[in-house]
């Protein structure tokens, strides 16, 4: 049963950061998996309050840290929220039009035609918009993964 359980916990964690890359897959939520299958094969016990506390409070950081990269990443090149939300649903769309090459280029484009077609701004300025969701979504991909490196290594300490 501990070869099943492991197995369970492996492929929950390398679920969740799959899930960095392709944002349908809510990568936290595996995270959380892999520890509630520890706790339901072994024991919840050795997963005390302290634990849970600091993984809720880096799950908050997650979410934070998602919002603010692409937040600041289009803002500060000079974006706005229709090229914010362009970025968005191209993130989403991107890679199921352009299977690889989609989740670089769906935010790129999202936020470029969300600031052409929403903000009527010039193309130079479009362009810089696009760019700078691009640097907040590379940003969110190496933030994000940090912090949940840092979650299960918070978990192999506590087991």
């Amino acid at each position: 049963m501990d070869i099943i359980a492991w197995v369970l916990i492996i492929a929950s964690f390398a679920v969740a950061f799959v899930g960095l890359v392709y944002p349908i897959i809510p990568s936290v939520l595996f995270i959380v998996l892999g520890f509630i299958v520890y706790g339901l094969f072994n024991s919840f016990a050795e997963l005390g309050w302290l634990f849970w506390t600091i993984e809720i409070l880096f799950i908050v950081l997650l979410f934070v840290a998602d919002s603010l990269a692409n937040l600041v990443g289009v803002k500060k090149f000079g974006g706005t929220k229709a090229g914010m939300w362009g970025s968005t649903i191209g993130l989403l769309i991107g890679p199921f039009i352009i299977p690889v090459a989609g989740i670089l280029i769906g935010p790129f484009v999202g936020a470029v035609i969300g600031e052409l077609l929403v903000t009527k701004t010039e193309y130079k300025q479009a362009l810089k918009a696009g760019i700078g969701s691009l640097v907040g979504f590379l940003t969110s991909i190496v933030t994000k993964g940090i912090i949940q490196v840092i979650m299960i290594i918070i978990f192999i300490i506590a087991i």
